[in-house]
């Protein structure tokens, strides 16, 4: 009998996710799940009957590559109405199986081997792999640890000759903070003096609060040329799992990304994209309300910490709110937080692995408040004790 071949690991900075490895904590502890961001209540009645009905009516084979008509033609309508731009539905719009596959391919598309991609920190997990497997190296560059704000500056000095592309995201996770207009401008300086391209991760930009704005690349005419513009169809209508999203790019950059999309998936899930064309279509107040239903979630959710001895950060956009702990303990995140799932019997998600390099003492967790109100009181109950 040979001995298994071992092959050389293409990522061997990554291990089980953060999420996959707190959620099953919380399933062996019988734990209230606040970590992974997925919510727990009912996707909108009609588009469960709209994509029951795309099945009943025969709509299960190969969708076209880039999506359905019907889609795209919904995705620029929708776009147009949030942002005062219309992309073309066939040149510009690229249906994908999930804000990740986008992000796969955006960066795929463009970033060769040697390249650099500058990432701001906290940044989600999906981003370093896919740079780092297209042959390149993410420069991470640290967000304010107490506000997640950038500084341009600091991102200025980070890009060499070699760097290819700049990831921003906003509403952000972990924080929820949110990129304002005079952000953008110091982004367009920077975009267009180095020659870069941008990819905008904004699968959160219908969750907004209090008044504002979301800062869509989209409303920027000098961004939106060199831009892939991520969108996620499971946060803004409650069904995660569908894993449906979108890319909006230029037309010369859409082409190299649906070289690697045809490839990688080829199409998305065909009863699921009628579904959401029927859905834009005959209901936009859902997502032109989302940012009032989550805000009445996120405050009513604060309002219930305020009771406990963890500390909620302000969250200006997302599902997620941060609690500093250090009332309550000096275990570092990842510590906490498994104490936290065991002992308490509520799951979070630490900060450091949204990090290369974690700000040293932070005492930050992620809770996520996309949850019906009787999870959310269970697991205030629980951290009442700590």
């Amino acid at each position: 009998m040979t001995d298994t071949v071992v092959p050389e690991t293409k990522l061997p900075k990554v291990g089980t996710t953060i999420f996959t490895v707190m959620s099953q904590l919380a399933m062996e502890h019988g734990a209230v799940n606040l970590g992974q961001g997925f919510p727990d209540f009912e996707v909108p009645p009609r588009l469960v009957e709209a994509l029951a009905r795309a099945m009943r009516e025969g709509r299960n084979q190969y969708a076209p590559m880039t999506g359905v008509p019907a889609l795209r033609e919904a995705i620029a309508g929708k776009t147009e109405r949030c942002y005062g731009w219309r992309p073309d539905a066939d040149t510009e719009i690229t249906v994908t199986s999930g804000a990740t596959e986008a992000i796969f391919d955006a960066v795929h598309a463009v970033v060769r081997p040697g390249d650099e991609v500058v990432v701001l920190d906290p940044c989600y997990d999906c981003y370093e792999p896919a740079i780092e497997l297209a042959g390149g190296r993410a420069v991470h560059v640290p967000l304010d640890p107490l506000t997640f704000a950038p500084d341009w500056e600091r991102v200025e000095r980070a890009i060499t000759p070699s760097t290819r592309m700049l990831m921003i995201n906003s509403p952000h996770n972990p924080s929820g903070a949110m990129l304002t207009p005079e952000d953008m401008a110091e982004l367009t300086r920077l975009v267009q003096s180095a020659g870069l391209y941008l990819l905008s991760d904004e699968v959160y930009e219908h969750i907004v609060f209090d008044g504002r704005r979301h800062e869509s690349v989209l409303r920027y005419p000098e961004l939106r040329e060199r831009a892939f513009v991520v969108s996620s169809f499971g946060k803004t209508y409650h069904c995660t799992g569908w894993k449906v999203g979108y890319c909006i790019a230029p037309p010369l950059l859409s082409a190299e990304f649906r070289k690697v999309h045809q490839y990688n998936v080829f199409c998305t899930f065909a009863p699921a994209q009628w579904a959401f064309a029927e859905m834009i279509a005959h209901e936009p107040e859902h997502y032109e309300r989302l940012g009032a239903f989550y805000q009445a979630k996120r405050d009513r959710f604060q309002r219930q910490l305020a009771q406990t001895r963890l500390r909620p950060l302000p969250v200006p956009g997302g599902y997620f709110q941060l609690v500093d702990y250090s009332a309550v303990s000096d275990l570092d995140d990842l510590a906490f937080c498994r104490w936290l799932t065991a002992e308490k019997g509520v799951a979070a998600i630490p900060l450091s692995p949204f990090y290369a390099i974690a700000p040293e003492g932070q005492r930050l967790a992620r809770l996520c408040f996309a949850k019906n109100e009787s999870t959310l009181d269970a697991a205030i109950e629980r951290l009442k004790a700590l």
